[in-house]
């Protein structure tokens, strides 16, 4: 919300050459008043911008000169000195424009002595400059005389001779110059922007200078210089090494010499015609054309140098109103045949970016043209011509291109397509709505489905030119459906758009229309409500996409739309309207009013916002369930349109409100979004109170008041401060011990933007809040313990804070704790947790910026401090410390390395090394290394750094490089100690070289070998080695720590080494006395990276190795040291050359995916510059294809696998963009043809490439569904993007389906088929395809058919789902029918099941995919199915018995059951279709006939046995259903009843039956069902309790007792007896029993059951009540123990919806039927359940409070009675009403001991505590379960506030003593006992302890709360001090404070 700064613009002073200067002083008057006076004052200024006053001051100086009459020798001599200043300023320097406009006013008596001064030095530059690298500025300043600058073009114009030929001399030079530099990328790229210029200046003279239209004489010199250009131009446009800018500008030049130079003009079309179409006749062109053009003049112009001879032709001819006539237009079409040619063979990204540019280009061309052409011309440009359709097509294939800018031309293309049709309409009056082209291309693409991004924008365009209403007649519902797709953030932004302008134009027509203003009314049901639908019970990605890019634009159009809405939506807001999980119209208001504020159309807060919505309804929303409700709340009270709005009391006690409930939010977008909007609150307060201070001052000097404010300033700023105190109190109280990581990062992060937005006022600046004021001993503590988390984000938030402290505040005044630590520090750089050195790290850092060493750090260094430089002093001092500290740092690591060369077990135990290096690497990223002091100081640290790195590495690589480094243990033992280091070496030599394949089949010839051999040579990788831990204990070392050890060092050396690289200034030679790294240093490192990546195993040492790398390569390209610029490319040859030769010695890794070398090779590749030609990409890419491609040697295998596995990097790799496209077909096919591999190595990285590819190609993943049309493209689009592949992929289907089923029934495998079928099926057609398009899918169409006949079930099913998308939707119906007349008939006798199989899939997928369709409803869609259905009928033996094959009686029944679910609906004569054919009759003859019925005679597991069952219970039920329909309650008729299946004993038949009817029943129980259950399922309550009792099948089961759950328990509950012989209470007791010991999923069906039957007892008569009683004991014990944290999410989400379903009886009842203690713990579980990490299970628990809280004897408790609420606040809440009750109950004096028991933990168990304290040493991998989500201080701070709440006002019956004693004995004991605990730590145990020390400061927490309630009781405390004061501890200065009491709800 602040204002940004303007950029300023630097300005270099203009000066002159001694001569000139001379010259001036000579000339000059005494006065200071002549011409020359001026220029010297003007010339000795420094100042640029004060010498363009003075610049500004010479024209009318002139002007008075000149009534004089006579130009004197002094104005000539001083007119020739500013020819000079002209000439020798920059090109950008404004000095230059100045002079220029100056000049141009320049009197005309004055011009002629002008001209002649430029003119001379213009020639003088001309004539001296012969230095190559200086002819840019001759050249710029040529382009600058021809720019607006009348003198400079005259002088131009005089000298155009010596111009021409200079430009033509520079241009030669310079391009041979570029050639003999080739690989020098810096001098290349000045040199190419060098040619680029000159070739613009060239262009620039023909268009402006005059002289070109007297061209005759071709002997002249002009006409020579004018042949030398266009040869040169004719020359760069072939030449594929220049920039492709340069060529583009060339080819434009090349049309405009020719246009210039060729007569007669009239015949200029017809040449170029012939250039463009390479059909020149050299017999009819001038010979000097033929000389400068001749490689233009031959058939083989490359496919560029065509496109921009296009591009030249469109710019540079005349094509207004058809000025050339018919050759012109015949050249136009010939340019755009050209281009679709083109456009067919160019797949070079930046060329089809050309390409589109120019192809819009030429439809603005045309447009022109056609505004006065012939008609001949408009009958080949309207809509139905031959080069429109393939415009569109071109189109239709580019609309989603994945380059954003080639797709915004394809909407500039459409628009001017329909332009072009308007214009060659030969009736211009004609409507053009009803046009027979508009009405045809609005249908196709209304039909086409949104998933498309073209259809929005070319929809948009055709409302732009039709208007919508045509639109909306054609599809009414259009705005719901585009606001449908509103939740793929892909799609949001077109959506929108298009929506945008349809509401725009459907608004404008309607206005235009009406007579009154009730057109807002259909506007409104148009557009808002739609709207309103979305916003109340869309899903959450939908509503917020809509309200982020929809509503805005809506309430922009119509601002009066807003009070519609408001109103609306207040009433379903008060009705309540929306379910738990949707924002509901709540959330929907918010949103509005939000967006509405936020955008202007709502005044201020304190006022339109007031009336609009209640500060109740306010409160709601930043408490609500729905996160998004709370942020568009708060997002309303903080958003506003205007930064200098005052904001308002009632805003800032709802933002203090929301920031006590809404810091810990586990949503990382929810708590940035939080963090976002209180900082442009606080930049509110910032800016609104600068207003005020003004407003102070000026109502100080009795001025009338402003409207700004009602009251007086002061009052305002003093309530600013108040509430900014306040907000960081709360702040400060969040970062409590035990504060979860959510809550952390959210005060954090917002007590950072405060130090931001109210930073320490400078000079007279005043600022209404201070942080640092706020923060004392305590806080500052606080701040430093956050370094100490394991959560990096919080440390850095942390550091930064303290960071922005003023200096002068942070003051360590003892010595010894600065000491400590320091040493802490240290100590934690070695520890064995690698988040404690991150806090090292951070640690120094802070003591080093802060200057806070201490004195005693020389002992741990052997030279002393360095003394500081002569420079800035805070600067100087950083580096000295930075220094001190690196230098102790690497004392220690050398000695640690040492070490570790004899024992690497003894360091990974001990004292791993890579801490000390990562705060290394952190000290020096802090510091300013470019301008360093102490560069002497630094050379040998540096140099002293790099040793030990490599000792380091060298000592760890060998576990990296082991050929499994993840189970090995370097052994160590006592008795060897000088060859240990050997030892290790000599164990793990690496075992996977590229020998690896041979002596795999070496191994497979030998009969045996021995084992113990192998276990000998390496180590085990279950074994532990025992070494001595830090404190001299014994502890386990196992491989992961060895490991962790390992890879981690091997990170931070890379890390730091590319630091050193990116980060240190480079030396060019040794002597250089500037610099720190030398040239050879930074060469070791580079072989360093190259050993590391391309030999280690282990992929997290070579992924960071990688990340180090690209450091050094993107230094080493940007080098202007040619040796280590070219590094990179050398690099590349070697490892090229090393994986092509594939020598058996090589050390490259063959396994683990090549493990580094993809990496190595990515960073050599990645790192090249972009806007070169990326030529190190091309060879690279053609040399792994080349190897990844088919060959016969076997010797080609390992080299193979690289290929692979490295083009599957690089087609990952995002930086390489749309850079790596031309080669993915090429890659596609080496994957496709590798797949067929004998070599399984080859088949896995074909596997892995080709998975790559598709996600390439299709995008990531963005739905569930495999197939997605998120993921699809059509045929035309990617066979037109990749036309290699369409050969190749019929050639390969062909060949694999001519031999995929051999007649001898053997089995063919076919590879490929699989990888074939699986990009085909992502195919599908457009109907916006060509009929006649050469890449048509239809030949693909047979054999992707010929393939379901494969003898493999998955190749046939991959089949049927690839032949979907190839079959137009409107030829499905007769590709069913041909497939089904291929099946056999029942009297064939020689049929294959494998082919029924593959034809009935394709039926079934092709027939799935057209009841799916858009059309489902239409007539002809039931016409098109009915014949379907028909020719089923003919062959339904093979349902039957007739047909053996289970498999496929599966399939045909599939395909009866989809006819059924389409056509089961009555047709215009009210009879059914399948009732009229006779269908449902043919389906129950099958079901009587089949196994259901007859029983099955198998013995055994037949194949397709339970797909048969599945598919024919479907059908039956599907039967059942129909006849229930229609005979309503005499449903005697139906073919199988539902018991008979459910008595069936397969457990797939039972299983699908019962989740039919639990849908049914399910629903009706949530009266979502629209007549309640049908007659045939009344009365089956017994039928299920029969089946509950016997069933044995868990999921059956578990569908049974939720069937029974969904009844309601009196229809029977009374049937136990009879059915089962089970009482009720029995019945209670077997469910309990159930819900006690069976598996999670029927536990918590049962507990929900169980439930469901006692709340049913409960709400009957006492008889009942009393009987269940007894029984409820064990259910109280169940759902308590169904509520552990290590239970399953399902069995905690039942208890907490059993919780909220039995509230009302146990939890609120006002006559508790439990016992309290019992009743206690049911809360004490929901108090639980809403401290649960898990969301669902929060949201679920808080049900249960909301559930509390609605009754009639609590409602009173809050004022959030019946809102839905977060879990934050609904623990606090829930604590409120359980109070409250135990008032009611009046057991106050027995309840008040537990709760008490609850504040001080008595449970948890304390000797934990003793133990952490004295553990030693944790395991690395240790898992525990933990909860980082639950805060024990929050919840101990709402129970105390609500205790003492409770106290104060109540008149309870005091405790008896012996309890209340023993609750004070307790606490004390505890107290004491922490106090112990505590001193036994070590002095800065918060750092070196962190775990243990914040468990004991949360106990003591607790146990002072507990005591000073127990005061308060005992009456020794006053009722104002609930305070709690912490006892004298070490912990006392940090301890947590709780908040004064406050109504909290």
């Amino acid at each position: 919300m602040g204002v940004k700064k303007k950029k300023e613009t630097q300005v270099t002073s203009l000066t002159v050459c001694h001569q000139d200067l001379e010259t001036l002083r000579s000339l000059a008057d005494v006065e200071g008043k002549n011409l020359a006076s001026l220029l010297l004052h003007c010339v000795q200024l420094t100042d640029g911008v004060s010498q363009i006053h003075y610049v500004k001051q010479i024209v009318p100086l002139l002007e008075k000169a000149n009534k004089n009459g006579k130009c004197d020798p002094t104005i000539r001599s001083c007119l020739d000195i500013l020819a000079g200043i002209y000439l020798s300023l920059n090109l950008k320097n404004p000095l230059k424009k100045v002079l220029a406009s100056s000049l141009n006013d320049l009197p005309e008596f004055f011009l002629t002595e002008a001209t002649q001064s430029f003119t001379s030095r213009l020639q003088e530059e001309l004539n001296t400059t012969t230095d190559l690298y200086s002819y840019r500025k001759v050249i710029d300043n040529i382009s600058s005389c021809m720019e607006n600058f009348d003198l400079g073009r005259s002088s131009v114009n005089n000298l155009l001779e010596n111009v021409l030929h200079y430009l033509q001399k520079s241009l030669i030079e310079i391009s041979e110059e570029n050639r003999k530099l080739a690989g020098n990328h810096i001098v290349q790229t000045q040199l190419m922007n060098d040619l680029l210029v000159g070739i613009r200046v060239s262009v620039m003279l023909v268009q402006k200078v005059q002289g070109f239209q007297r061209l005759h004489l071709k002997s002249s010199p002009t006409w020579q210089s004018m042949c030398g250009l266009l040869s040169i131009f004719t020359k760069f446009l072939s030449d594929d090494d220049l920039l492709q800018t340069i060529q583009s500008t060339s080819g434009l030049a090349v049309i405009l010499f020719i246009k210039a130079m060729f007569h007669p003009p009239e015949k200029i079309p017809d040449l170029i015609s012939s250039l463009l179409l390479r059909s020149v006749d050299h017999t009819s062109i001038p010979e000097w054309l033929l000389n400068c053009c001749r490689s233009l003049c031959c058939a083989d112009v490359s496919q560029s140098a065509l496109l921009f001879l296009c591009q030249g032709t469109l710019t540079m001819l005349d094509w207004q109103d058809g000025r050339m006539g018919p050759s012109g237009e015949a050249l136009l079409l010939d340019t755009v045949r050209v281009l679709f040619t083109l456009s067919s063979q160019i797949k070079e990204s930046t060329l089809e970016m050309f390409l589109s540019r120019i192809l819009a280009s030429w439809t603005n061309s045309a447009i022109q043209v056609l505004e006065s052409s012939s008609p001949s011309l408009k009958d080949r440009l309207n809509g139905n011509s031959d080069v429109v359709r393939r415009l569109l097509e071109y189109v239709y294939t580019h609309w989603e291109h994945p380059l954003d800018a080639l797709r915004h031309q394809t909407k500039t293309i459409f628009r001017n397509i329909l332009q072009m049709h308007q214009l060659a309409l030969e009736e211009s009056g004609s409507d053009l709505a009803a046009d027979g082209f508009i009405f045809q291309l609005t249908e196709s693409l209304l039909r086409l489905e949104w998933h498309s991004k073209g259809k929005y924008t070319c929809l948009g365009c055709l409302v732009d030119y039709i208007g919508i209403e045509h639109i909306l007649a054609l599809a009414k519902t259009i705005p719901s459906q585009i606001l449908e797709v509103m939740g793929d953030q892909s799609l949001v932004p077109y959506a929108s758009d298009l929506l945008e302008t349809m509401f725009k134009s459907h608004k404008s027509c309607l206005k235009s229309q009406a007579v009154d203003s009730t057109w807002i009314d259909k506007w409104h049901e148009t557009w808002v409500s739609p709207l309103l639908f979305i916003l109340c019970e869309g899903n959450l990605d939908q509503k917020s996409y809509v309200i982020d890019y929809y509503l805005p634009k809506l309430l922009n159009c119509n601002p009066e739309s807003l009070s519609y809405m408001v109103e609306i939506l207040q009433t379903s807001a008060d009705a309540k309207i929306g379910s738990y999980d949707s924002r509901g119209a709540l959330g929907a208001l918010m949103a509005c009013l939000r967006t509405a504020r936020a955008h202007g159309h709502l005044q201020s807060a304190t006022d339109a916002w007031r009336d609009l919505v209640s500060s109740a309804r306010i409160k709601q929303g930043l408490i609500h369930q729905h996160c998004q409700v709370r942020i568009d709340t708060l997002g309303l009270l903080c958003e506003s349109n205007r930064s200098t709005e005052i904001v308002s009391t009632e805003e800032m006690e709802c933002i203090q409100f929301f920031i006590t409930y809404n810091l810990n939010s586990q949503s990382p977008g929810v708590r940035q979004q939080i963090c976002s909007l209180l900082k442009k609150l606080f930049c509110r307060i910032q800016e609104s109170s600068q207003v005020l201070y003004k407003l102070e001052q000026s109502k100080s000097k009795h001025e009338p008041e402003n409207e700004l404010t009602r009251q007086h300033p002061s009052v305002s700023l003093q309530q600013y401060k108040n509430f900014m105190s306040s907000i960081c109190n709360s702040l400060f109280e969040a970062l409590f011990p035990g504060s979860s990581y959510p809550t952390r990062f959210s005060a954090l992060t917002i007590l950072g933007s405060i130090a931001e937005v109210f930073p320490v006022p400078e000079g007279r600046v005043q600022t209404v809040y201070q942080l640092s004021h706020d923060i004392d001993v305590g806080r500052f503590q606080t701040l430093m313990e956050c370094l100490t988390g394991t959560f990096e984000e919080v440390k850095i938030l942390a550091f930064d804070l303290l960071m922005k402290l003023p200096k002068t505040f942070v003051q360590f005044q003892d010595s010894e704790k600065l000491q400590g630590l320091f040493q802490a520090a240290l100590e934690l750089s070695t520890s064995t947790k690698p988040y404690d050195c991150v806090t090292a790290s951070y640690l120094l850092n802070f003591l080093i910026w802060q200057n806070a060493l201490p004195s005693s750090l020389s002992a741990y260094l052997k030279t002393q401090r360095v003394a500081c430089g002569d420079g800035d002093k805070s600067a100087a001092l950083v580096e000295s410390n930075t220094l001190i500290v690196i230098k102790c740092l690497l004392e220690n690591l050398e000695e640690e390395v040492s070490r570790a060369e004899n024992s690497l077990l003894q360091a990974a135990a001990s004292f791993p090394m890579y801490g000390r290096v990562h705060c290394i690497t952190g000290a020096l990223r802090k510091l300013a290394l470019n301008s360093l002091q102490l560069v002497s100081e630094w050379r040998p640290v540096v140099e002293k750094l790099l040793v030990t790195s490599y000792r380091l590495s060298a000592v760890v690589s060998p576990v990296i490089q082991s050929f499994s480094p993840e189970g090995l243990i370097p052994m160590d033992t006592d008795a060897e100690s000088a060859s240990r280091l050997q030892t290790i070496l000599n164990e793990i030599q690496p075992r996977d070289t590229n020998d690896y394949f041979n002596r795999a089949k070496i191994l497979k010839e030998c009969d045996s070998f021995d084992l113990e051999d192998l276990s000998a040579s390496v180590p085990n990788i279950d074994t532990s080695a025992e070494i001595k831990g830090k404190e001299g204990k014994t502890c386990d070392v196992t491989a992961q720590m060895v490991l962790v050890c390992c890879w981690r060092s091997m990170k931070e050396v890379a890390l730091l080494l590319g630091s050193l690289c990116q980060l240190l200034p480079m030396r060019s030679v040794p002597e250089s006395p500037d610099g720190l790294l030398t040239v050879e240093q930074v060469k070791e490192i580079g072989d360093y990276f190259k050993q590391h990546l391309l030999q280690s195993r282990h992929r997290g040492a070579f992924e960071l190795a990688y990340t180090g790398f690209v450091k050094l390569t993107e230094i080493l390209n940007r080098c202007p040291n040619l040796s280590l610029q070219k590094l990179p490319e050398e690099w590349l040859w070697n490892v090229l050359e090393e994986i092509r030769c594939s020598d058996p010695s090589s050390k490259l890794c063959a396994t683990r995916r090549s493990a580094g070398i993809p990496f190595y090779i990515q960073a050599l590749l990645a790192s090249e510059p972009k806007k070169g030609k990326m030529d190190l990409l091309k060879i690279t890419m053609k040399e792994l294809i080349s190897l990844a491609g088919p060959t016969d040697d076997s010797q080609s295998t390992v080299p193979k696998v690289h290929a692979l596995n490295i083009l599957r990097a690089l087609f990952r790799d995002t930086r390489l963009g749309e850079i790596i496209i031309p080669y993915i077909a090429d890659g596609a096919k080496a994957a496709i043809l590798g797949f067929t591999s004998p070599v399984w190595a080859v088949r896995n990285s074909s596997t892995l490439l080709f998975s790559t590819l598709i996600t390439r190609i299709f995008g990531v993943k963005r739905g569930k569904d495999e197939l997605s049309k998120k993921n699809r493209m059509t045929g035309s689009e990617f066979f037109s993007r990749f036309p290699e592949l369409y050969p190749f992929l019929l050639k390969q289907l062909e060949t694999v389906a001519n031999t995929v089923d051999s007649d001898t029934g053997e089995l063919n495998h076919h590879p490929s088929m699989f990888l074939l079928l699986l990009v085909l099926g992502r195919l599908y057609p457009s109907p916006m395809d060509g009929t006649c398009s050469a890449l048509s899918m239809a030949p693909f169409i047979p054999f992707i058919m010929r393939c379901g006949c494969s003898p493999v079930y998955r190749s046939r099913e991959m089949a049927a789902r690839a032949l979907v998308p190839f079959v137009m939707m409107d030829e499905i119906p007769d590709t069913i029918r041909t497939l089904l007349a291929k099946l056999p008939d029942c009297t064939d006798r020689c049929f294959r099941q494998n082919h029924i199989h593959g034809t009935l899939l394709q039926v079934f997928h092709l027939l799935q995919a057209f009841s799916d369709s858009k059309y489902r409803m239409n007539t002809y869609f039931q016409q098109e199915l009915a014949d379907v259905a028909v020719c089923t009928k003919a062959k339904i033996w093979l349902a039957k018995r007739q047909n053996p094959c289970l498999v496929t009686r599966a399939v045909y029944i599939d395909i009866l059951f989809l006819l059924t679910c389409c056509l089961d609906k009555p047709s215009k004569d009210n009879q059914p279709v399948l009732e009229h054919l006779g269908f449902w009759e043919e389906v129950r003859r099958i079901i009587l006939e089949s196994e259901l019925i007859t029983g099955f005679p198998y013995t055994f597991t037949v194949p397709g046995l339970p797909q048969y069952l599945q598919s024919l219970t479907k059908l039956a039920v599907a039967a059942v259903w129909a006849v229930a329909a229609q005979a309503g309650e005499q449903a005697r008729d139906v073919p199988i009843s539902f018991s008979r299946l459910l008595e069936s004993s397969f457990p797939e038949v039972r299983l699908l039956t019962l989740e039919a009817l639990l849908e049914r029943f399910s629903a009706a129980a949530s009266g979502l069902g629209e007549k309640g259950l049908p007659p045939l399922l009344w009365n089956m309550g017994g039928t299920f309790l029969i089946l509950a009792m016997k069933e044995s099948h868990p999921e059956c089961l578990c569908k049974i007792l939720k069937i029974l759950h969904c009844m309601d328990p009196s229809e029977w509950l009374p049937q136990t007896e009879r059915c089962v012989h089970l009482t009720p209470k029995e019945f209670l007791i077997w469910t309990m029993d159930i819900a006690s010991n069976e598996r999670s999923e029927i536990q918590s069906e049962a507990l929900r059951l169980a439930s469901k039957v006692i709340a049913h007892h409960m709400q009957t008569c006492e008889e009942t009540r009393d009987l269940v009683a007894p029984n409820l004991k064990q259910w109280v014990q169940l759902v308590l123990s169904s509520c552990g944290d290590h239970l399953p999410t399902e069995s905690r989400l039942a208890a907490a919806e059993v919780l909220t379903s039995t509230a009302p009886f146990f939890l609120t009842n006002p006559h508790p039927i439990l016992g309290l203690q019992d009743t206690l713990a049911l809360w004490k579980r929901v108090l639980t359940l809403l401290q649960s990490e898990e969301q669902v299970i929060r949201d679920a628990a808080t049900e249960t409070v909301m559930t509390a809280m609605s009754q009639e004897n609590t409602c009173q408790s809050t004022e959030f009675a019946f809102c839905r609420v977060d879990a934050s606040i609904a623990l606090d809440l829930a604590l409120a009403v359980l109070c409250d009750l135990l008032q009611q109950w009046d057991q106050l004096a027995p309840g008040l001991p537990v709760l008490l028991g609850w504040l001080l933990g008595e449970g948890d168990d304390l000797t934990a505590c003793v133990e952490s304290v004295h553990q030693v040493e944790d395991y690395l991998f240790e898992k525990t379960e933990v909860n980082f989500w639950a805060e024990t201080l929050i919840f101990m701070k709402y129970l105390y506030k609500h205790l003492f709440r409770l106290l104060s006002k109540s008149s309870w019956r005091p405790l008896s003593p012996e309890r209340l004693c023993h609750l004070q004995r307790t606490a004390s004991e505890q107290c004491h006992l922490l106090s112990q605990l505590f001193r036994e730590l070590p002095p800065t145990a918060e750092f070196l302890k962190t775990v243990e020390f914040t468990r004991l400061r949360i106990r003591e927490e607790r146990a002072l709360a507990c005591l000073r309630l127990l005061a308060f009781l005992e009456g020794k405390e006053g009722e104002d001090t609930p305070v709690l004061r912490a006892l004298d501890s070490p912990a006392a200065v940090n301890q947590l404070t709780l908040p004064r009491t406050e109504t909290a709800c």
